[in-house]
């Protein structure tokens, strides 16, 4: 096992402490838990948003250095 510092909003920080100290779990494990869901299972609408966001790189688009010259405004 290894100890990993993460930057978390402190609020966020607190409530979710708050949370595991009232239910009796362990942060880390729901961390741990949370992770490993993460890489185990690849969740339908990743999937499809990774489709969606390939399409729209794949899209025909022009440069436009200025909206104003380009559009006429």
């Amino acid at each position: 096992m290894t100890l990993k510092t993460f930057d978390v909003q402190e609020d966020i920080y607190n409530k979710f402490s708050n949370f595991c100290t009232e239910h009796g779990i362990s942060m880390g494990r729901q961390i741990e838990l949370f992770m490993q869901s993460m890489i185990e299972t690849e969740p339908e609408a990743k999937r499809e948003y990774l489709e969606k966001l390939e399409e729209i790189r794949k899209g025909k688009f022009i440069r436009v250095k200025s909206f104003a010259e380009q559009y006429g405004l």
